[in-house]
């Protein structure tokens, strides 16, 4: 019980030790969510290479709407994290309940959007009529249950601002069990699963009921974790014992000013996600020029990179908690020697996990697809990402720094930026114009990584991040 109860803010308590506590529930949640996806992907990836196709082509368009929602999460986790650390209870109880009203304001009228337009978004994004029909089928039925993934998303990140990790774990591994048991038996037909260890003289055939729904299995699996877990969460925040615990007693009628708080924090989040899912659209149709091959091993090099996000994403979600609740408490240095510990051990789990996916990229990719060419070509685009690693990651560090310290108007200019002018611009140029292909597309993404980490730490270096919030508040209370 007294680990569930540390204080972030203990200066006598090790900061390596506060940062792996912290840390490693966010990271093994990315590693069962990274296994999760290549089952997915093998699942599905069994049933060709149109069908991997049509559950990618059309990420990019949703993840720009789902951005509107995992933005405000940002707002959320930064003031939350503030409140905790001055142990200000009350004032991070408003935050969760309004968190709550977003969900229900905001996420709604988003994702009756691609609910509407689940026809016409994978024609947009350039789906080819050999899979265009499984693309649409996919599109709507997880449409029906995005508001679930937005609620895990948001909650999750509302957790982890109060110092909670493990819930969101916990959480997920049931989502992720139900997620992969649901699509063996909704993609597959009905089989016999033969069973031999003949030094045993064991020989089992094991009827296993399935209902060869194919992609739309795949579909409605994931629409069910997905409630799954958006309900469990929810009722974590109402139920789970905490100073923070909210309550259906409590007021939800919106404070404007805590509105505007988070709305100025959460804006920039947005912009930022906004010019990176539109870059994303137009790399995905600039991809989808290619051909069916190339989309489907961009899916596949890209559900293989995951795994280089899980430290990665680990870290930059645990410091921005850290650094968050540090400054709540006027701790500043403390802050400081959080950032630095969390970049040097980025680094070196970047540069085993990246020497990993360099080694082991055809392995890995053929686990999911086992076309000839699709192998060869993501394997090809993995080793490229994979030297970059340890810089992406480094970068995610110091965006997670000045998120926490509530600085993402300056995370936005750079990745708006990166994105544009290092990447996609580039990339249009070399597919359309010099008529290259993939791999150059992957070219240009990792050296977009290392611009973007290269100008956070300028940014982070100019240490205007530390009183920020401070001075917006004392701006708007003279106002």
């Amino acid at each position: 019980m007294a680990r569930k109860k540390m204080d972030l803010t203990d200066e006598s308590l090790s900061p390596i030790k506060v940062i792996i506590w912290l840390a490693w529930p966010l990271f093994l949640e990315q590693v069962l969510s990274t296994l999760v996806s290549f089952a997915d992907t093998a699942m599905v990836g069994s049933l060709g290479a149109t069908a991997t196709a049509s559950i990618s082509i059309s990420n990019s368009f949703v993840f720009l709407l789902n951005g509107a929602v995992m933005a405000a999460g940002i707002g959320f986790t930064t003031y939350v994290a503030r409140s905790v650390g001055a142990k200000d209870y009350e004032a991070a109880k408003a935050y969760i309940r309004h968190s709550v009203m977003l969900i229900l304001l905001v996420g709604l009228p988003v994702v009756s959007i691609p609910l509407i337009l689940y026809r016409q978004i994978p024609i947009w994004m350039g789906a080819g009529e050999d899979f265009l029909e499984q693309a649409q089928g996919y599109l709507l039925i997880t449409s029906i249950f995005r508001i679930f993934a937005l609620s895990m998303m948001l909650f999750s990140a509302v957790l982890r601002g109060r110092g909670d990790t493990k819930t969101p774990l916990r959480i997920h591994i049931i989502v992720n069990i139900v997620n992969v048991v649901g699509n063996y038996l909704l993609i597959n037909q009905p089989h016999t699963l033969h069973i031999a260890i003949d030094f045993l003289n064991i020989h089992w055939n094991i009827p296993i009921i399935g209902a060869g729904m194919g992609v739309k299995g795949a579909a409605l699996s994931t629409g069910i974790s997905w409630l799954l877990g958006g309900v469990a969460l929810i009722a974590v925040l109402f139920l789970k014992k905490d100073p923070t615990r909210i309550s259906l007693k409590e007021s939800y009628r919106p404070d404007m000013k805590l509105v505007s708080r988070v709305m100025k924090l959460s804006i920039p989040a947005m912009l930022e996600r906004l010019f990176m899912s539109s870059a994303g659209i137009i790399l995905t149709k600039s991809v989808a020029t290619l051909g069916t091959i190339a989309v489907a091993s961009n899916s596949i090099y890209s559900n293989a990179e995951a795994l280089s996000y899980m430290p990665g994403f680990a870290f930059g979600s645990a410091i921005t908690t850290l650094v968050g609740q540090a400054l709540g408490a006027k701790k500043p240095q403390l802050a400081r020697r959080y950032m630095r510990l969390s970049g040097w051990l980025g680094i070196f789990v970047m540069l085993v996990t990246g020497a990993a996916l360099y080694v082991f990229a055809t392995p890995i990719v053929s686990i999911m697809n086992s076309d000839p060419a699709v192998v060869v070509l993501s394997a090809q685009c993995l080793r490229m990402a994979a030297v970059i690693q340890p810089v992406q990651t480094l970068g995610w560090t110091f965006a997670g720094a000045l998120r926490g310290a509530g600085d993402s108007k300056w995370t936005f200019y750079i990745t708006a930026f990166s994105n544009w002018v290092v990447r996609v611009l580039p990339t249009v140029l070399v597919i359309y114009v010099f008529k290259l292909g993939l791999p150059e597309a992957v070219f240009f993404m990792c050296a977009e990584q290392a611009a973007r980490c290269l100008l956070l730490f300028l940014r982070y270096r100019t240490g205007k991040w530390e009183t920020l919030l401070e001075k917006k508040n004392t701006q708007a209370a003279k106002a």
